[in-house]
């Protein structure tokens, strides 16, 4: 018999058996992972015994190791949400572990980015539904403060990662925001020759040159910090988007959320590796829909203001320089787009997406004349 505490710290006995079918088939994993959760001190591995920790370890590592156990809704690699490596550190955290930062030389784990548009949708996407599925587990950081040994100050920054998806909805309407001024001669920015216009712009500037400079601090470039200002732009209104979206559909009943594999892009072509290098890569997917969308909104909103403002000028009380700013400053974040609306081949976004956004964008520049 074998005591182990469970996630109340009520001592429960366990047998053979139950040992077995809670921790998988391994006998040498089963009393090493009881006696961690019970609290008890092993010994050290013997240099004789290596040969049958080797052994052990690849039994466990096997992918049919956890068939038939409760490995995966108890103990070891958690499930139930696309991002089990988060669920699962939530749930060792909540049982009162501690992590330790561990940065060896040189590094390790280290990769390259999805080169491709598609991809990097998907991935994030994946990470931000993961993500939000987390909080509607009962393994959810509140939870886990209340009933579990979560610290407080792990459970905001769990809080804070977890809620990525959400990000989404105050960009998307602030994306829409400075358009919709443009489209309606209103104002939501502050006039030039107020004194408040320097709060903004203070803290635009602020935001920006510090990101910056924890760029150049460690030795990247500042077309990788505007790079990765853009992609930030993209992956929040449109991937996580998309998230949140798959998330309410888990929890409507209507749809339930699937994990999608990145599909990896290795090309060995020559011309891809030079002329077209850096290149953002598109397809049919519904993402480039919602990003072709907001990108041709605020290109007509643009349009719409420039024209406004050279036939009856400005009278100081419609939308000012502010908005044409924020507008442009989307355009800018969405410069892959407009360079994929004149692309060919998978470096343009299809004509299907196009006319569809078109569409959709119309739609939005006539409901904002009608409110």
């Amino acid at each position: 018999m074998v005591y182990l505490p469970d996630d109340n710290d009520i001592t429960r006995k366990l047998s053979k058996e139950a040992l077995l079918e809670t921790f998988g088939r391994s006998m040498e994993f089963t009393k090493s992972a009881a006696n961690i959760l019970s609290g008890l001190r092993t010994s050290s591995i013997s240099p004789n015994n290596i040969s049958s920790c080797i052994e052990t370890a690849h039994q466990v590592a096997g992918c049919d190791y956890e068939y038939g156990s409760s490995w995966g809704r108890e103990v070891g690699w958690m499930y139930g949400s696309t991002a089990e490596d988060a669920l699962t550190g939530l749930t060792i955290h909540g049982r009162g572990w501690k992590s330790t930062f561990c940065s060896p030389n040189p590094p390790a784990f280290l990769g390259c980015a999805p080169p491709g548009g598609p991809a990097t949708m998907i991935q994030q996407k994946r990470w931000a539904t993961g993500l939000l599925e987390v909080l509607f587990t009962p393994k959810n950081p509140f939870i886990l403060t209340l009933n579990g040994k979560l610290q407080f100050r792990q459970c905001l920054a769990y809080t804070w990662i977890i809620l990525w998806g959400l990000r989404s909805i105050p960009e998307l309407c602030y994306a829409a925001l400075s358009a919709y001024c443009l489209i309606t001669d209103s104002h939501f920015m502050p006039k030039v020759g107020e004194p408040v216009i320097f709060i903004p712009i203070a803290l635009f500037a602020i935001y920006n040159l510090y990101t910056l400079s924890e760029y150049l601090r460690i030795g990247l470039s500042t077309r990788a910090w505007w790079n990765n200002q853009r992609i930030w732009r993209l992956n929040t209104m449109i991937a996580w988007s998309f998230g949140v979206l798959s998330v309410l559909s888990k929890l409507l009943g209507q749809s339930d959320a699937v994990f999608e594999v990145t599909q990896k892009d290795q090309s060995t072509n020559v011309d891809d590796n030079n002329a077209n290098a850096g290149k953002f890569t598109f397809d049919d997917s519904p993402s480039f829909f919602l990003g072709t969308t907001i990108l041709l909104v605020n290109l007509t909103a643009l349009s719409i203001g420039l024209l406004r403002f050279r036939l009856v000028g400005g009278d100081g009380n419609g939308s000012g320089i502010g908005e044409f700013i924020c507008s442009m400053w989307v355009v800018l974040c969405f410069w892959a787009f407009l360079r994929g609306l004149f692309g060919k081949g998978k470096y343009g976004i299809p004509s299907s997406i196009i006319y569809k956004s078109g569409a959709l964008a119309l739609l939005f520049v006539q409901l904002c004349k009608w409110v």
